[in-house]
């Protein structure tokens, strides 16, 4: 690729006037040594099945161990029933992930976007804005690549494995992804769409991974919901104006150093944090 940075990215895109998604389309396009079309349309059949993890949930299945399923509609009922905290549209997501979350432990199909862990963040945030604010379909894939486009830089350049960086590498990811993607959807700039990914990654770093019994369940599907709300925050604040005081290449940088340095009981490996409480060995136990 002929990029290895976002800001790499920009410049490639004001070089030769092309959109930041465009210049991610293009790439994949000589990469696969296919036409663009071929690539929009393949990413079209991910929206897809990111659209298909959503619908397929179903409230009354358990995962396997029995630590999940089903909050994502006690989400649902609460939003229908009662006058919420954070609004309908945020309410949407909230739950939206959720569902997805539950629908990856239940073993149902999702897409890894960048990883299973955090496979609630960009379908909820996308889906939820495709029905209430009414985008065009086609917008809602150009998005997908504004968001690939911000993973691989994350890939490349950090880590999207939580046995590698931790969750700040899974969900903090997946929420700079959506932070991205939503903003260009609000017609936000390329500076725009840069600063809101990096506002998002920032309140992520240091994220531990620490699963229950080394599954993707507890705390994995609620870190889903937050990492989906903070997109969202990001992407505002981007939109206002606010910019990162560390450039975006800087905090990515910063973020491969944190999970260089995060101890390895805190990334994936269930020997640290919420995965040696009291509680947690109980249930590790009953599952072995």
């Amino acid at each position: 690729m002929n990029y290895k940075s976002l800001q790499e990215i920009v410049n490639l895109a004001q070089s030769e006037s092309l959109e930041f998604w465009e210049v991610i389309a293009r790439e994949e396009a000589i990469s696969q040594n296919v036409n663009q079309s071929q690539i929009f349309e393949q990413m079209r059949k991910m929206y897809h099945a990111m659209k298909q993890s959503i619908t397929q949930y179903d409230s009354r299945q358990k995962s396997p161990s029995g630590m999940s399923g089903g909050d994502g509609e006690k989400m649902r009922q609460y939003r229908r029933t009662h006058q919420t905290i954070a609004g309908d549209l945020l309410s949407k997501i909230m739950e939206t992930a959720m569902m997805v979350a539950e629908s990856n432990a239940c073993m149902k199909k999702i897409v890894a976007a960048p990883t299973a862990g955090s496979c609630g963040v960009l379908p909820a945030v996308l889906q939820v804005f495709e029905v209430e604010k009414g985008y065009h379909e086609d917008k809602i894939v150009e998005a997908l690549f504004v968001a690939a486009g911000i993973g691989e830089i994350l890939a490349l350049n950090a880590s999207i494995s939580g046995a590698v960086g931790g969750c700040q590498a899974e969900i903090g990811s997946a929420s700079a992804m959506a932070a991205g993607s939503v903003t260009y959807l609000e017609g936000g700039t390329m500076e725009d769409i840069l600063h809101a990914a990096t506002l998002a990654l920032k309140n992520m770093l240091g994220l531990t991974c620490d699963p229950v019994a080394g599954l993707v369940e507890v705390p994995c599907i609620k870190r889903n919901v937050a990492g989906a709300m903070n997109a969202v925050v990001s992407a505002q604040m981007a939109l206002a104006g606010i910019r990162s005081v560390i450039p975006p290449d800087e905090v990515i940088g910063a973020m491969a150093s944190i999970g260089r340095e995060m101890p390895v009981c805190l990334k994936e490996t269930g020997t640290g944090g919420l995965a040696v409480t009291r509680t947690a060995k109980i249930i590790a136990e009953s599952l072995s």
